[in-house]
């Protein structure tokens, strides 16, 4: 028979043949030596870039467990934000301080809570989310817990107001920016509303149990047990916290391409001023830092420190008063993810226009509602106030991250120091009302109007332009 040229071919071309169609191999499909970490780098498959991964079945996005650490954490840090408003009269009563000297220690704690926040998110892109927070944590313990020993007002001001609010500054909602933006691209919006219930779910927690340590053992073990919380936040946040979707090798969540993690930002107080400066010269963010002193001033500075007092001077029973606090607590959680839901579709100014309106027609009828028993329309007032308590967190942050792009989160943390300085102005002119007037009535009254001016505020805030505001 006749050979074929097939049969006739050489045995070596047959080996070359072999060699060109293993190098025709996909491209996206690393070579077995490739798959192997050198010495040094990460072993485990999660390290590496989730396209390098075999096939399996779907899971759990990571970037929703790091929401759910961070949510963790800001609850355990807000367990000492549910003492001041306990502390005001046990601590009149025993050392005999005046109530606008110890509203004064938590004015220095509400600033430096507000101050400190634009430099942590600086720092956090310097060190890491993940030593900041566990930092603060251990400041927050430290001065919470040596309260326990004081015998002056000056020792107040210096455990309460400027250790507790030096760490609770660097564990603010610049904290819950900065995971958002780095951890998601879709949902930042519903995110951002879940992770500033955080802080209303701590109050929730701890207030109740707060006010009746206050009531039956006194204010010290009470300030322990925040001193014990806030540390036995700090094993979760180092073991579990990450800084970066790429130290796990994945993208953002909703993100369509990976995202490499950068590297350490230096001259963070320098890049807080710098962006500062930068946003100084826009509109916005005069717009936006005065509503957010607006609401700091109604909520943190007026209703979280002397909503208890206010309802004591009426007889009602300080337990009573703590639980209702305990409330809004509850009703903030709702009010604050459905505010985020609402972000994700609606104009963000209009959100915010109404949040004040409404907040501000509510302060008006409070002075009416406080008696010496819980009643139907002071509960009213407790759930509608709740609703709205941190509502305006989500559309701000949404409005910075417009505005400022990726300097938002230390954007947002200037915004938040102007929110924490109208709470500290608030919290010292409320407890000086009450020495002069006897009464909280003025204080309501003027924060209800602040609250209308507000919601003018927001709405001439402008849509942003073509091109990016902020430093590049």
């Amino acid at each position: 028979m006749t050979q074929t040229a097939d049969d006739a071919r050489p045995a070596d071309d047959d080996a070359r043949a072999t060699a060109a169609a293993a190098d025709l191999r996909p491209a996206d499909v690393p070579p077995v030596a490739d798959a192997r970490p050198a010495a040094g780098d990460r072993g485990p498959a999660e390290a590496r870039p989730a396209e390098a991964r075999p096939a399996g079945r779907a899971r759990i996005h990571r970037a929703w467990f790091v929401a759910a650490v961070t949510f963790v954490t800001i609850i355990g840090a807000a367990a000492f934000r549910s003492l001041p408003g306990l502390l005001i009269d046990p601590l009149h009563q025993e050392f005999d301080w005046s109530r606008s000297t110890i509203a004064s220690a938590v004015s220095i704690n509400l600033a430096l809570y507000g101050l400190t926040a634009p430099f942590a998110a600086a720092l956090m892109d310097r060190f890491g989310i993940r030593r900041v927070v566990a930092v603060a944590l251990t400041v927050i313990a430290l001065g919470a817990g040596t309260t326990v020993w004081m015998t002056s007002a000056w020792q107040l001001m210096l455990c309460w107001g400027l250790l507790v609010g030096l760490g609770s500054g660097s564990m603010a909602l610049a904290f819950a920016a900065t995971v958002t933006d780095r951890w998601f691209t879709a949902r930042r919006g519903l995110v951002s509303g879940i992770l500033t219930a955080a802080s209303a779910s701590g109050q929730l927690i701890f207030l109740p149990l707060l006010s009746w340590i206050v009531s039956e053992r006194g204010w010290r073990p009470a300030s322990v047990t925040v001193a014990l919380a806030a540390l036995a936040v700090v094993p979760f946040v180092w073991l579990l916290l990450r800084d970066h979707p790429a130290d796990v090798g994945l993208k953002p969540y909703g993100a369509k391409e990976f995202v490499p993690k950068p590297g350490p930002v230096t001259g963070a107080a320098r890049r807080a001023v710098r962006v500062l400066f930068s946003a100084m010269r826009t509109g916005p963010f005069w717009l936006l830092a005065g509503t957010f002193a607006i609401c700091g001033a109604s909520t943190n500075g007026l209703i979280q420190t002397h909503f208890i007092p206010a309802a004591h001077d009426e007889h009602m029973p300080v337990r009573a008063a703590a639980s209702l606090l305990a409330v809004i607590g509850i009703f903030d959680v709702l009010g604050t993810i459905a505010s985020g839901w609402f972000t994700d579709r609606f104009d963000s100014r209009r959100l915010l226009a109404l949040y004040y309106a409404f907040r501000g027609i509510s302060l008006l009828f409070l002075p009416i509602l406080l008696a010496p028993a819980v009643h139907l329309p002071m509960i009213f007032f407790i759930v509608f106030y709740g609703l709205d308590w941190v509502a305006t967190v989500p559309p701000t942050m949404a409005l910075c991250r417009e505005h400022y792009g990726e300097d938002s989160a230390i954007v947002f943390g200037w915004v938040l120091a102007s929110h924490q300085i109208g709470a500290a102005l608030v919290a010292f002119l409320g407890g000086l009302a009450r020495d002069i007037f006897g009464s909280y009535d003025v204080v309501w009254y003027a924060s209800g109007a602040l609250c209308a001016a507000a919601a003018l505020m927001a709405l001439v805030i402008r849509r942003r332009g073509a091109g990016r505001v902020g430093v590049a």
